[in-house]
C-alpha cells in the first residue's frame, strides 16, 4: 500500500515555509505522495481535516507544521506516523524513513 505525507500548515508559519524547501523532495526520494494542506485553503483543508482531527480532535498538541504519514488518504485511511515542528533535512528524512521501516 503507497503511503501518503499530508503537511498541515499554514501560509503565516515561517517554519512550515522553510521546511517546504525540502520536505515534498524528501517524501519523493522516499516514495511517497506529498500533500500540502494549508489551513488557508479551505476546500483542500476541509478534505483532509477528518485525518487531522483523528489524530488531534481538538487539534491540541499540534506542531507547526504537522506532517502525517497515512496511506488510503483519499478512503478508509490509516495513520501510520508523525512529525511535527521544524526539523532539519537531514533529520526529517531520517524520521521519515525510519516510520517508513518500522
Amino acid at each position: 500500500m503507497p503511503y501518503s505525507l499530508i503537511k498541515f500548515s499554514s501560509e503565516d508559519c515561517g517554519t512550515c515555509h522553510r521546511m517546504s524547501f525540502f520536505d515534498s523532495k524528501v517524501a519523493q526520494e522516499l516514495g511517497i505522495e506529498f500533500i500540502s494542506v494549508k489551513l488557508q485553503d479551505t476546500l483542500v483543508y476541509r478534505k483532509y481535516r477528518p485525518i487531522l482531527l483523528k489524530k488531534y480532535p481538538t487539534k491540541e498538541g499540534m506542531g507547526w507544521p504537522t506532517y502525517l504519514l497515512v496511506n488510503d488518504p483519499e478512503g478508509d485511511f490509516k495513520i501510520i506516523g508523525e512529525l511535527k515542528g521544524g526539523i532539519a533535512k537531514g533529520d526529517f528524512r531520517e524520521r521519515l524513513a525510519k516510520i517508513l521501516s518500522e
